[in-house]
């Protein structure tokens, strides 16, 4: 089924932040970036990605350690689709949250690198390029422009405007995702091996960060 057309957003790649590998300036904005480990229940995960699919089994804990003990993003993505059938019902409806969760994680451990990419920014928008998904991100048009959902890169901008009105305290805000295990355990915002702060959000708003 098709996205509504009120849902896409219209980008020139002249005037956005773009990517579309984890190679180049901003390519540590990608989920499959490396080097940008994740600390959870005193586990390593080593990627976002990684972290963002073990999150479709709740009920499923040795397929999420399967997937998190992936050398590599790409083979934690494919060792996922073996699994698909049995990923939570609801999905669809809470899967930007789970994908604003690792990115909250994401920032939370790797403060000053993934933060100092993230102001490198600017005020620029966001993007994902993408020839094939335009829900995550967007797809190139013959005149220059990305047209897309591009919900990964409006987290990123949202991402980006916490971590600066975070400062020195480094507060960031987690969302409340229902059911949310990882190895048996609920995952929450204690899970991860530093204190942070109380705040959840509500779920993905479309219209919020464009």
């Amino acid at each position: 089924m098709n996205a509504p057309k009120d849902k896409f957003r219209s980008y020139d790649k002249r005037e956005a932040v773009y990517f579309r590998t984890t190679s180049g300036e901003f390519g540590a904005l990608s989920n499959m970036a490396p080097d940008f480990p994740i600390r959870l229940m005193g586990v390593r995960i080593p990627t976002a990605e990684a972290l963002y699919q073990a999150c479709r089994f709740p009920d499923l804990p040795d397929v999420q350690r399967l997937i998190i003990d992936q050398p590599s993003p790409m083979t934690a993505k494919m060792k996922s689709k073996k699994y698909r059938d049995r990923t939570r019902s609801d999905w669809d409806k809470v899967r930007a949250n789970v994908m604003r969760w690792c990115l909250r994680a994401k920032l939370e451990h790797n403060w000053d690198r993934f933060g100092h990419i993230l102001e490198r920014t600017g005020q620029r928008p966001i993007v994902e390029e993408s020839t094939k998904d335009d829900f995550w991100g967007a797809k190139p048009q013959d005149n220059g422009l990305l047209i897309g959902q591009n919900v990964l890169g409006r987290l990123l901008m949202e991402l980006r405007e916490e971590y600066r009105d975070a400062g020195s305290e480094r507060a960031i805000r987690y969302p409340s995702i229902p059911h949310f295990l990882l190895f048996g355990e609920a995952l929450e915002r204690s899970s991860l091996e530093r204190q942070l702060s109380d705040g959840p959000q509500e779920s993905f708003d479309y219209g919020k960060a464009t």
